[in-house]
């Protein structure tokens, strides 16, 4: 939602110079930083609109790009300003306009930032009953709490990453462009026969995605 500390906390995690204020839609466009997640590697983070109630469909057209980056993604992180007493209502608010632009389903990990406005509240992880990382509570203000955050991303994507070693036929160079543009290739060699042998490692979405769009892909796993 709205105000909630987003470009603070992408400031806080990048180490970035994002242009953070109170107010609405202070970022416009989505930002783009790689960042390393212990145990996962390279990870691009974006930085989105903040969203409000009943946005008008003319804006979420002028917010295309910054929509098309958020359908696009493995994880949301669903930036909450812990200490608004209205938080159930924007939480219902983002899900609401996530629906809107088909990315309900995506996972989703909320960050309850603000706690430094909050009395006595300590950083921590909620967990599901599968011990699964749900909630990170946090301040991107002080930087307490961040630490949990990379904790979380660690345990959400480390099993969101698709790695295969494949073995391409020469005639298949637009598939091995492909996996270029996803920047997905760790390795990359010639076979005696002519085919290019890859290691590729990306987000599972995105293999199962190039999958449909490719059905060979499948046969060229090794």
């Amino acid at each position: 939602y709205t105000n909630a500390g987003k470009s603070t906390l992408f400031n806080q995690i990048t180490e970035a110079e994002v242009y953070a204020a109170n107010q609405l839609f202070a970022t416009l466009d989505p930002t783009l930083r790689r960042i390393d997640v212990p145990d996962v590697g390279e990870t691009v983070l974006a930085d989105t609109v903040g969203f409000i109630r009943h946005l008008p469909h003319d804006l979420v057209a002028a917010f295309k790009a910054t929509l098309q980056e958020t359908r696009q993604a493995t994880l949301l992180l669903h930036i909450i300003d812990a200490a608004d007493v209205r938080v159930q209502e924007n939480i219902d608010a983002v899900n609401t306009v996530l629906a809107e632009i088909e990315a309900d389903e995506i996972p989703a990990l909320l960050v309850m930032n603000k706690i430094d406005m909050l009395d006595d509240f300590e950083p921590r992880i909620d967990r599901d009953e599968e011990n699964k990382p749900i909630r990170v509570w946090l301040s991107a203000q002080t930087g307490v709490g961040v630490p949990l955050l990379f904790q979380a991303l660690t345990e959400r994507l480390s099993g969101e990453v698709a790695q295969h070693t494949l073995r391409l036929p020469p005639q298949e160079g637009r598939l091995r462009s492909r996996f270029y543009q996803l920047q997905a290739i760790e390795k990359e060699w010639m076979e005696d026969d002519g085919s290019v042998g890859l290691q590729v490692r990306m987000p599972i979405v995105d293999w199962r995605r190039l999958c449909k769009q490719e059905p060979a892909l499948v046969e060229y796993v090794i």
